[in-house]
């Protein structure tokens, strides 16, 4: 049986954000907490599909925002100015606040459009005008609905198409956001969010994690990459990593576990 521990030591090192989405958890300094959350936030939800793809994507908007208004929540506040810079078309237009010039067909990313990002940079700065920070308007509603975590998170941006929702997704992304902020002690993720217990954290689940962990025998051929299959697999990893479970993602995920299968 393949020594999960000691493959999540082995991949769980600063070595790791070299190249994966992580990097840009420390794109500004921790001290700015407001710049860390809400860049991290919009790494998280552009982290699909090929790395050499998305990552340049990322990269874009976070230098746009420094060059423009110095920070990535200012820019955010100030309407996003020269967003519409990053797309040549010729219409102009402006949504929830923010100002931009795209049309509806015009793609950003993958499937999301110009105004699919506009309408994630208008629901931020939404939430930026009632709290300091993306992590205090999350507690606070947290606190009062004490439900699912990442739920809540895809419900604070109902109209924002890029951010997963439903009850029945394994909301992958926004599980990857999660353990970002709230696992402490590590030379990856943040521990932000310390009102957050590392023990509720769900495993991102993404299809090469499903193959890993059915491969493994945690999970069955039959089982979909839903809620459900993510939660099962997260109580499966609690043997591995008591009280952490999500720690399991960086074993499973790491490029090294197919490598150890196949010989």
């Amino acid at each position: 049986m393949i020594d999960l521990v000691s493959l999540a030591d082995k991949y769980e090192v600063s070595s790791f954000c070299e190249g994966d989405p992580s990097f840009f958890l420390r794109w500004y300094p921790l001290s700015k907490k407001a710049d860390v959350e809400t860049a991290s936030f919009i790494a998280a939800m552009l982290s699909f599909g090929s790395r050499k793809q998305f990552v340049p994507k990322i990269k874009l908007i976070l230098e746009t925002a420094d060059k423009t208004s110095g920070s990535i929540t200012k820019w955010i506040c100030e309407g996003c100015p020269r967003f519409k810079n990053l797309a040549d078309v010729n219409s102009s237009g402006s949504r929830d606040g923010v100002s931009g010039t795209f049309n509806e067909s015009d793609k950003f990313y993958r499937f999301y459009s110009y105004k699919d990002m506009a309408d994630l940079f208008g629901a931020i700065k939404s939430i930026l005008t009632k709290e300091k920070t993306l992590g205090e308007y999350f507690r606070k509603l947290y606190e009062n609905a004490g439900n699912d975590l990442a739920h809540i998170i895809g419900g604070a941006f109902k109209d924002a198409k890029i951010v997963p929702k439903g009850k029945n997704s394994a909301n992958k992304r926004i599980h990857m956001f999660l353990r970002w902020m709230v696992r402490r002690n590590s030379p990856v993720d943040l521990g932000l969010w310390d009102w957050y217990g590392q023990e509720k954290l769900i495993i991102p689940l993404d299809v090469h994690v499903m193959q890993v962990a059915e491969r493994l025998g945690f999970l069955d051929k039959t089982d979909k990459p839903s809620y459900k299959t993510a939660v099962k697999l997260t109580q499966k990893m609690e043997k591995y990593f008591p009280k952490d479970p999500a720690r399991a993602d960086f074993a499973l995920f790491g490029s090294g576990v197919s490598d150890v299968m196949q010989n």
